[in-house]
């Protein structure tokens, strides 16, 4: 079965197609993914690394305020969608999986259409964030499947949670922090934060831990810092500290994840489902602009206990280096707040939307495999129920 997932642009959209293409391979080993993408995004870089074909499309950006942008919008559509059609009927599509953004729209129009007089394809939709993009508005009103991350979306669907690649599923943390902290170059004893701001980093996280190493390094901290591939950070250590590493960009997250005890970040929805699948204790600092999305996507774990929340504003300098000493410090709290992370998070996601996939692609094919699809898989609405 040929199985395509859309998600490009950001990591957001990226790693969760990623994580479901992985679960579609292990539960059929027979089946063919293929990404659909634009030169635009990360996808040009994530996707061939994780061993998967990437096909490109044009992009199409959708302005959320009226002018120029927004009036070439149809013509876009219309080209990218053409383009669409013909890798879906290139690859002899049987399913497409969407995530949003820029590169689902066209996927899920596309899909509607009849290819080389072949019926519609079945589609499957995955809302990740706490309130549904357009894309996925538009759609979920023809879709076969919608599935959400979390309630209230705004879209009719069925709660799984957000996939997550096996890699961080499986962390074990404890059993791979030395080797972790030895791969950058961490103090293997030393209490550890870990410091990002998605992709792109972020200016403002990236200003407030660096201006607090002095505070950090005196408490015996040391930290891992992510900072941008467009940003720098200049930290001032004090001699003989732990160390503070910084990097542009995070190839190996498991290995991040697994060297540190505490994460300070953004709360896109990838970023909150992996940290509470690796049940790290986490300050959230939702992004200031948007629709408040980024709170929402981190009150479901901030309210089980696994995080907590500081606004844009409030995280500085002198408040990482009052708060963060004292949170590493508190091991009872650490643990509490592990242990409600990993109890809000679902484990079991990706396998959940990679099974709906399969299902709908063998109905597709005349349903020859349905009957062992449905005994082999897991229901995708059982993940909501835990």
């Amino acid at each position: 079965m040929s199985v395509v997932v859309a998600g490009g642009g950001t990591a957001g959209h990226i790693e969760p197609a990623l994580a479901v293409a992985d679960a579609v391979t292990r539960l059929d080993p027979t089946a063919q993914v293929t990404a659909l993408g634009t030169t635009r995004g990360l996808e040009t870089t994530l996707v061939p690394e994780r061993g998967y074909p990437l096909e490109l499309i044009p992009p199409v950006p959708l302005p959320r305020k009226p002018g120029m942008e927004l009036a070439k919008t149809p013509t876009r559509l219309v080209h990218a969608v053409t383009a669409t059609r013909s890798v879906l009927s290139r690859v002899g599509a049987d399913v497409v999986v969407g995530f949003g953004g820029y590169v689902a729209l066209p996927a899920y129009f596309a899909a509607q259409m009849r290819v080389r007089g072949r019926h519609r394809l079945p589609i499957v939709i995955h809302e990740a964030n706490a309130s549904a993009g357009i894309a996925n508005k538009v759609g979920a009103r023809f879709a076969d499947r919608v599935l959400a991350a979390v309630p209230g979306s705004g879209l009719d669907a069925d709660v799984v949670g957000i996939p997550v690649r096996g890699v961080i599923t499986e962390l074990d943390r404890p059993a791979l922090r030395a080797k972790a902290r030895h791969y950058f170059g961490l103090d293997e004893d030393a209490p550890t934060v870990l410091v990002f701001g998605g992709s792109q980093g972020a200016q403002r996280l990236n200003d407030a831990v660096s201006g607090a190493a002095g505070a950090l390094g005196t408490a015996g901290i040391g930290v891992l810092h992510a900072f941008g591939p467009k940003h720098t950070i200049d930290p001032q250590s004090p001699p003989g500290a732990p160390p503070y590493r910084g990097v542009g960009y995070l190839k190996r997250m498991d290995l991040a994840y697994a060297a540190a005890d505490l994460v300070i970040c953004r709360s896109g929805a990838m970023t909150v489902a992996e940290i509470s699948a690796t049940g790290l204790p986490a300050i959230y600092v939702p992004l200031p602009h948007g629709n408040g999305e980024q709170r929402l996507n981190a009150l479901p774990v901030v309210n089980a206990g696994g995080g907590i929340i500081v606004d844009d504003a409030e995280l500085t300098a002198d408040w990482v280096a009052r708060e963060v000493p004292a949170m590493l410090a508190d091991r009872d709290r650490l643990a509490a707040m592990s242990v409600a992370a990993t109890g809000s998070g679902h484990r079991d996601a990706a396998d959940a939307v990679a099974a709906a996939a399969l299902e709908l692609a063998a109905q597709h094919r005349g349903g020859g495999r349905r009957r062992r699809l449905r005994s082999a898989f897991r229901s995708p609405g059982s993940a909501s129920e835990q």
